[in-house]
């Protein structure tokens, strides 16, 4: 992400200013006062370029303490026998670390333990066949992918000394990243300074007509160009000074401030983001985020605490209440259930000498290890009495996990896992609490059919445990046990259990507030249906407890529809349940083919497609693996909707501060522009020099950035709609408010100009003081009217532009210090700005005029204005015009000759 490249506001317009300030006044009032004019604009130049690299290398600063923190992983290692988090700095060799699908391997090392564990190492070796790993392959590089399969390595070489960390050193990474809204503003900066140039061009043109002509005069009256009696140096001279004036126009129209703004709100809203636990991987998904229509958000820890407990669990047809009793179990059946329970996981148990029995794994499996534990296993004694012979991983497609494991008689059992509908349907038959086999009739299924959907019914996570015995003999040798698929069907029913997850506090609320906003939330999940549909009603994201087909639906009824079904029925769909990631996929797809911006979720490795589709993918910090942080543009570090929800709110303040800071450069260059141009054609005098209006320019750019660029978000922003992709930067409320503010100044700001010394009684002053005292009037009362203008942009579409001002310290800080600096300036820093102090009557006069600005606002905003954007009419105006030239234009050719 690194530093933003844009534009120096240090503009070739600012030099020419001072390099003919210097001249100018050298040549006309001598090396002691000559170099005033000059000096102070080479000054305000340096206190912007100053003031404008030193913000530049803070936001770096920034940006790459946020890369420290994305590069910070945190990972389990095991150390005297026990599993504990630490982060990736603190990695030494020695650690024995646990992988498993969708990790990255964080250093060099060996394989100690690997149950079809395969690598894909394209990253180093650029070749993306998936590479299986034994103790005969044993060796693994860091930066690498866990493609399939578990197991535990010992760490060799850590940080630099891992060939990842070789390579790494001898690439110099490019962090620089223009973000779409920074090409727009580049753009309309661009676009604004052509109009500047063009403007000054002309000005200087008719200037110089006016001057070579003969009809530009003095104060007194006095023809400055005669020609044939005027000198080379005197021409020259008066030339200079009205090139000044035109660079003057320059230097008002260009907003080099549009940039800085950018870099400010995005810079300060990634750094408030990681307190409200979103780390940002891409840049613009910090815009993105504020247009997003539709989320879709996975259930599990997401929704829900990912805190599970087994709270009901049925033994053949029998309820076993409370579900750790073991007593209604017999020992056969209890001993079947403690091996599938033991070694078809990928958790462990650690005892403690003194202390709580510690659990690691992920909540499913942590959840089954406690039941297991309250059951009566003996973790490490129960996986000792048996081997591992092969291993298949939780399959999102299958909703399956499964383990072939040897007994000490010889015996084989292949115990599965998963989805309780998924293994019901897997299985001939079911053992009793007195572990007699029974075989599973139609009546039977439907038994525990209704057992399941009455568990789903009340938001629990169903699933159910079986086995299947095997002869050795069928089992592949060795060579060829990579290749073996593991019996999924003939299996014997064991158990069915139910696990809550209560869901989130907050998260009712935080939907509510998605549903204001105009974002829909859509639940995706590889839940029964019917448990998802309970989660729904209870987040609030379902309002009908009847809802019908497609609001709920199942993925694979989802993906077995045409590619236009998909598009017709997206639109529809609350809650997917049984869906795989690529059900997810299909669905993003669909609705981004609607025209919505769509936000995921996700934490899978599988997810990692849909992740990367989205217009803004986020991945789960705590449960997420690092293939799908990898692919996502915001991590959500803590898992919670909620957080989601604050991006969403982050996203949208972006896009509205970057509005406010518009809206009060643009009234200042517009009412700038427009004053000098009057002023230089009807005169050929500009009433505000070089050097106040690059003082005006550190307020717009600089300082008007930073105050604005930093206000934090409020809930007002989520009364808002999504912001468009096409929607202008510059909105009709802002045209409305732009042009009442310009107006007024403008208006204000001529009279004075072509009035002023009889309005503020200087007729009976000298005519050199009386232009003075008018000039820093104007200047002092056009500084103040941006000043108390820079309160009212910071509500656009808000009457009350004083909420919260006083909770932004940096906003007042701002404002303040500008008010200081323009008082220092008026009364003490004269012979640089060209201004006379001014009295106590005209300060209350200027800040009179200045005041009204607020009232006005309000007033302006009562005005209504038209939804459609103007450059839409503009558009339509010149459709019109062009479709009527051409219906001209045929008729011309079909009319008779």
């Amino acid at each position: 992400m690194g530093s933003l490249a844009r534009p120096n506001p240090y503009h070739p317009y600012d030099c020419c200013s001072s390099v003919v300030g210097l001249r100018h006044k050298d040549g006309g009032e001598g090396i002691d006062q000559g170099w005033y004019d000059g000096g102070s604009i080479f000054f305000a130049v340096f206190i912007v370029i100053v003031v404008t690299a030193f913000s530049d290398y803070r936001q770096s600063l920034q940006f790459q303490n946020l890369n420290e923190e994305k590069r910070n992983i945190h990972l389990e290692v095991i150390r005297g026998g026990r599993r504990i988090k630490v982060s990736i700095f603190d990695l030494v060799v020695g650690d024995v670390v646990p992988l498993k699908i969708g990790d990255l391997v964080p250093a060099d090392g060996i394989v100690i333990t690997a149950h079809s564990l395969a690598m894909d190492e394209s990253s180093m070796t650029g070749e993306s066949k998936v590479v299986h790993k034994d103790q005969k392959a044993p060796f693994l590089m860091a930066g690498c992918k866990v493609a399939d399969g578990y197991g535990n390595m010992l760490v060799t070489a850590v940080g630099m000394n891992t060939e990842w960390g070789i390579l790494m050193a001898s690439i110099s990474e490019d962090n620089g990243e223009e973000t779409p809204l920074q090409v727009r503003l580049n753009g309309l900066a661009t676009f604004i300074g052509i109009v500047g140039l063009t403007v000054a061009g002309i000005v200087l043109v008719v200037l110089f007509v006016r001057y070579f002509t003969g009809n530009t005069k003095d104060p007194d009256g006095t023809v400055q160009f005669v020609k044939g009696q005027t000198s080379t140096k005197a021409a020259v001279n008066g030339a200079i000074k009205l090139f000044t004036v035109a660079v003057t126009i320059v230097v008002v129209a260009v907003p080099e401030g549009l940039p800085l703004a950018v870099t400010l709100t995005l810079a300060y809203s990634m750094r408030k983001m990681m307190t409200d636990k979103a780390l940002v991987r891409r840049l613009s998904a910090c815009e993105t985020m504020g247009s997003a229509t539709t989320i879709c958000s996975d259930k599990t820890g997401t929704l829900t605490l990912n805190e599970m407990t087994i709270v009901e669990a049925y033994i053949g047809k029998k309820k076993i209440d409370p579900p750790d009793n073991a007593e209604l179990v017999s020992a056969s059946v209890l001993s079947r259930l403690i091996d599938g329970i033991s070694q078809n996981t990928r958790g462990s148990v650690f005892h403690p000498k003194d202390g709580v029995i510690e659990l690691s794994g992920s909540p499913t499996e942590k959840a089954i290890l406690s039941w297991g534990v309250k059951l009566g296993m003996n973790f490490d004694d129960a996986r000792s009495k048996s081997s591992i012979i092969h291993v298949f991983p939780f399959n999102s497609e299958k909703k399956r996990a499964g383990v072939a494991i040897q007994l000490s008689d010889s015996e084989v059992h292949v115990h599965w896992k998963g989805a309780a509908e998924v293994m019901v349907a897997s299985c001939i038959s079911w053992l009793d609490t007195d572990g007699k086999q029974q075989p599973m009739a139609p009546d039977k299924i439907n038994e525990f059919y209704k057992c399941i959907e009455d568990m789903a019914a009340v938001s629990l996570r169903c699933m159910a445990f079986a086995y299947r015995p095997l002869d050795l003999k069928e089992i592949p040798n060795e060579e060829h046990r990579g290749d073996w698929s593991l019996p999924e069907d003939h299996l014997i029913l064991l158990a069915i259990v139910g696990m809550k997850d209560p869901c989130r506090s907050g998260v009712r609320e935080a939907v509510a507030l998605c549903t204001r906003a105009g974002v829909k939330v859509r639940m995706v999940t590889g839940d029964n249906l019917r448990t998802a549909k309970a989660i729904a009603l209870e987040c609030g994201i379902l309002k009908d407890v009847d809802a019908p087909e497609p609001i709920l639906i199942e993925g694979k009824t989802f993906r077995t529809k045409s590619n236009a079904e998909q598009d017709e029925i997206s639109e529809k769909i609350t809650v997917m349940g049984r869906s795989s990631p690529n059900d997810k996929l299909l669905l993003v797809q669909a609705l981004r083919r609607r025209g919505h911006v769509v936000a995921v979720t996700g934490d899978g490795t599988n997810d990692a497609p849909a992740l990367h589709e989205a217009d803004i993918g986020l991945a789960m910090g705590i449960q997420g693996t690092e293939v799908a942080k990898e692919s996502s543009d915001i991590i959500i570090l803590d898992d919670d909707f909620a957080s989601v929800v604050k991006v969403v709110r982050w996203g949208r303040s972006v896009y509205a501060n970057i509005q406010k800071f518009i809206q009060f450069q643009l009234t200042v260059n517009v009412a700038a522009l427009v004053i000098n141009v009057v002023a230089a054609f009807s005169s050929g005098e500009v009433p505000l020099n070089t050097v106040q209006l690059l003082w005006v320019n550190l307020i717009m750019d600089t300082l008007g950035a930073l105050a604005l660029a930093t206000e934090p978000p409020t809930d007002h922003l989520m009364d808002r709609t999504p912001v468009g992709r096409r929607e202008p930067l510059i909105t009709n409320i802002m045209w409305r408010n732009l042009m009442v503010q310009a107006f007024y100044q403008i208006t204000v700001l001529l009279v004075l100009n072509f009035a002023g010394k009889s309005i503020l009684h200087l007729k009976h002053e000298t005519r050199e003081h009386a232009d003075k005292a008018k000039n820093t009037f104007i200047f002092n009362t056009f500084v103040l009217c941006q000043i108390f203008n820079e309160f009212n942009a910071r509500k656009v579409d808000e009457l009350n532009v004083f909420s919260g001002v006083l909770k932004n310290h940096l906003f007042i800080g701002i404002v303040g210090l500008t008010t200081i600096l323009q008082v220092m300036i008026v009364e003490f820093l004269g012979q640089f700005t060209k201004t006379v102090r001014l009295n106590w009557k005209l300060w209350l006069v200027s800040i009179a005029i200045a005041i009204i600005s607020w009232p006005l606002a309000v007033l302006g905003k009562l005005i209504p204005v038209p939804s459609t954007p103007f450059a839409e009419y503009f558009s339509r105006c010149s459709f019109w015009r062009k479709k009527q030239d051409d219906g001209a234009a045929q008729e011309s050719s079909n009319a008779p000759s």
